[in-house]
């Protein structure tokens, strides 16, 4: 990345020399900010997001897109809550976390946090119900199934 796209933090005590930060860097704030409040469920991302993410590689800035002039952070954050909580309340608490982490970690302070919510999200369902069995008729059998199997290896010699 070029060093004119950093962003530098510094400006007017530069003694020892400059302080700059990635827009990345101020990406993964501003994301970490937003899921540390309570009643967001995830950030979006975008198809190369799923792709990286699938090959093992965390993408801890997505959902987000900032600009800095004249100091002043401009964030877009993009999110999907938990269905039924307080979408205005949600989005308030966003706003003040990312303005507070933003402000305490890079001296940088905030002109706008604009919040979009793409999505809402249930909890998974947990109901116990096996969706390959739904009427229960198939589990006896396949514990049966099984245990011959394993009775036929040891019968056999095989482990």
């Amino acid at each position: 990345m070029a060093a004119e796209n950093n962003i530098r933090l510094n400006e007017n005590d530069n003694q020892l020399g400059i302080i700059e930060i990635t827009p990345e860097v101020l990406k993964i704030i501003v994301s970490l900010a937003t899921v540390q409040v309570k009643g967001v469920k995830q950030m979006q991302g975008t198809l190369a997001n799923s792709v990286s993410e699938f090959f093992g590689k965390l993408e801890k800035g997505k959902g987000v897109n900032v600009s800095v002039q004249d100091n002043q952070v401009t964030a877009d954050v993009f999110v999907y809550l938990e269905y039924g909580v307080n979408v205005p309340k949600v989005a308030n608490d966003i706003q003040k976390n990312i303005e507070q982490q933003v402000s305490l970690m890079t001296d940088l302070s905030i002109k706008e946090v604009n919040i979009h919510i793409v999505g809402m999200m249930s909890e998974k369902n947990n109901s116990g119900i096996d969706p390959d069995d739904i009427f229960g008729d198939n589990s006896s059998n396949k514990t049966k199934r099984s245990l011959h199997l394993k009775t036929e290896k040891h019968k056999d010699g095989d482990n």
